[in-house]
């Protein structure tokens, strides 16, 4: 998991993120927090880092001055997205803020191309100079000229195993780069699989009904940079963060401990629901994760604390929170957990800092 690419996120000369803006909103602009949580096992009131949740998948990740969003939407209770030939979902939650009331952000992390990740609104609203980090896939439908009269300009597509580092630049010396210890998050594409293998997915594979999916992980830390003459560069990571993305339980997801050599994530956010097509009226396909498979997916990574996302707020998920709840407390993994409402926040510590 080497990086191949960079990309140098200065908070002081922030793109803005809509296209009508002429600067990047202020780094005053705050967001509504109801409420704040830290790691079950306690605080020491030490944190330095946090994600705070929006809706569906769509959450803000902040450390050392740079804002990550993820999975951006931002459609009301009433709104329909189209998730495929003949599948619609009616949104049922509104969003704790809407896209204008952001503060300053630095980057986003799409999971994939599918409009309750990525709705119409935000594309057409989004400024197209603004850095966005993503799948092959969602790459190309962003950036098609042939498809797209005003197309994304720097989108970033990382495949599975594949890395970005993002640097975190700042006026102070101590954070100006050069061979020392700076901030930076890496961020790697994880394996993720939107539609069961099998016919179902040979099917999908020619009709492209779904869309490829990308999990992440991202290592929160700072970087060495080697001596003059050697391209080298480490990671000395103070955190892990593991997103599983739109994914079923599959064989692919245990390549990731392997990868990691058994080291520690500290926090996953899951993304659950149990979301089946054409809908739960009509569940022939399901194609996020249940309350079962949650499960699974916390036995195999061991992550020190869950986040579960992405679980009520579309009629096209099965599988409720409760249900999700009722398993990790009946299998002792309850103090495992935490939930958070949309407008709620987690705080957290990264080593080394």
């Amino acid at each position: 998991m080497t990086p191949r690419r960079h990309l140098h996120l200065d908070p002081t000369k922030r793109q803005p993120l809509l296209k009508d803006q002429a600067i990047a909103n202020e780094d005053t602009t705050s967001l509504p927090v109801k409420k704040v949580f830290t790691k079950p096992s306690g605080s020491k009131g030490d944190e330095d880092a946090s994600v705070y949740f929006i809706g569906t998948a769509t959450t803000v990740i902040e450390w050392c001055g740079i804002r990550i969003l993820t999975d951006p939407n931002f459609l009301h209770a009433g709104d329909h997205v189209h998730l495929g030939p003949g599948v619609t979902a009616q949104r049922k939650t509104n969003p704790a803020v809407d896209l204008h009331e952001l503060p300053a952000i630095d980057c986003i992390l799409l999971s994939h191309y599918h409009e309750d990740h990525f709705d119409q609104f935000v594309e057409k609203s989004l400024n197209k100079s603004f850095d966005i980090i993503t799948t092959p896939h969602a790459k190309e439908c962003l950036t098609s000229g042939e498809s797209k009269e005003d197309p994304f300009r720097t989108v970033h597509d990382l495949d599975f195993f594949d890395s970005m580092m993002l640097h975190i630049d700042r006026k102070e010396p101590s954070h100006a780069g050069g061979y020392g210890k700076a901030p930076a998050i890496k961020v790697t594409g994880m394996p993720g699989k939107h539609v069961p293998p099998g016919p179902l997915a040979m099917a999908n594979d020619l009709l492209q009904a779904v869309p490829p999916t990308n999990g992440w992980l991202l290592e929160l830390g700072y970087t060495f940079k080697a001596p003059t003459g050697s391209d080298a560069e480490s990671v000395d990571v103070g955190f892990r963060i593991y997103i599983s993305g739109d994914t079923l339980f599959v064989d692919e997801l245990q390549e990731i401990p392997k990868r990691l050599r058994d080291e520690k994530i500290d926090l996953m956010l899951v993304h659950l629901g149990g979301t089946t097509i054409p809908g739960p009226s009509m569940p022939l396909l399901m194609v996020t994760m249940d309350a079962d498979q949650g499960l699974k997916l916390m036995e195999l990574m061991k992550p020190d604390v869950t986040i579960p996302i992405h679980y009520d707020d579309y009629s096209v998920f099965l599988s409720p929170l409760s249900d999700f709840k009722k398993k990790v407390d009946d299998e002792g993994w309850g103090e495992k957990v935490v939930y958070l409402d949309r407008g709620e926040q987690y705080r957290f510590k990264v080593r080394g800092a």
